[in-house]
Formats: structure tokens, sequence, C-alpha cells
């Protein structure tokens, strides 16, 4: 397949209180702020320009994803379970800098999270979605509208990476990225897909 035949598209919500102060969120279902919904709505004319097939589209069941996937203009949406955030048990509502008081040097991708997920936990999640979505690239294109953390796992697993290599595709908030086919490799076409322009938002959740 090639990239005009089969794509992914991963949308990560836009902006919640949480994410704009860089906490972990997983399991706290907030809304989007107005500069999210924003986010969320100028998320549409990157996807018209994609033209994209009749697109299947799935979400995070996270009331944050689902505000951004209908403004986005992607309703209606299959509900997956498995495109919540990674669990970040009891590091959840706090920041980075906060854990790295006790932990240095702490980072999702390379440490343990007490009381949430492994980083296998996590990548077989995104294993089972991405299996789910293969099958139906031959026939049209599969739009996932999720999270941080989780979309990097999610390309660092389309491209037979390790789960901890998300590390290096920092995605802001209301960004996408088109992953797809070249030669029958599985290749990222496009990343951190915004209409604006402003600084990436690292270590945002």
């Amino acid at each position: 397949m090639s990239v005009p035949e089969a794509r992914l598209v991963l949308l990560r919500h836009g902006e919640t209180t949480w994410s704009r102060q860089r906490r972990h969120t997983s399991r706290t279902d907030l809304p989007l702020t107005p500069a999210g919904e924003a986010q969320a709505r100028a998320a549409a004319p990157v996807l018209k320009s994609l033209d994209l097939r009749d697109p299947l589209v799935f979400t995070s069941p996270r009331l944050r994803a689902r505000q951004t996937a209908e403004l986005a203009g992607l309703a209606p949406a299959r509900i997956d379970d498995d495109l919540v955030e990674w669990d970040y048990g009891e590091y959840e509502g706090i920041t980075t800098a906060q854990i790295r008081e006790s932990v240095p040097g702490w980072t999702v991708w390379t440490h343990p999270v007490p009381g949430g997920e492994t980083a296998e936990q996590v990548g077989a999640r995104a294993d089972r979605a991405l299996s789910r979505a293969e099958p139906i690239l031959a026939e049209r294109d599969v739009v996932f509208v999720g999270h941080g953390h989780f979309s990097r796992v999610l390309i660092a697993r389309w491209a037979e990476f390790p789960v901890r290599e998300g590390r290096r595709f920092a995605l802001s908030t209301g960004a996408l990225s088109v992953l797809g086919f070249d030669h029958d490799a599985r290749s990222i076409w496009g990343h951190n897909l915004t209409a604006r322009t402003e600084p990436l938002e690292e270590g945002t959740r």
C-alpha cells in the first residue's frame, strides 16, 4: 500500500486546564478549555486538506477526546477503550517537575509509574488498536482521536519501534500525525500538523 491508498490519522485532543499546567491526565475526565475548543475546530481544515477516503473514526471515551472529535467534524465516532491515555497511577494530576523532586530524571518513557500502567501494557493496547485498524485501511482511511502519550506510543509501535521511542514524537494539543505505507513498509508521512504556528507543548498531557 502507498500513502494515497492508506492513512491512519492520529488527532490529539485540544487543551484542558491540566494539559495547560502540564499535569499528567489520564482517568480524570476534564473538558476542553475555550482554547482547546478552538484547537479542535482548527483541526477541521487540516483534516479536510488530507482528502481522507470515507474515514472511519474511533475516539477515546474521555470527554476531552469526544469533544475534540465533534468539534473537528469527525462525528459520528466509535468509542474505543484501548485509546485511553497511559494510566499514570499515583502520578495522576502532578507534573514531571514535581515527580523529579523525589525521582530525579523521571520520564514516563524510562521509569516505572507506581500504580499505573507499564510500558508493556500500554504497548499491548497500542498494538491491539493498530491491528484492528490496519485491515480497514485497504478500503478506507482511519482516524484515532486520543491523547498525547498514547498517540506517541501508537506512532512508535506503527514504526515498529519500542514503546520508549515515543519520547521522540512530541505532539501538541490539537495536532495530527499521519501514518501510512511506503513500498509496503509502515511509514510516518506527517507529524504534529496544525493550522497554527506555536511552540511545541513538550511535557504536556
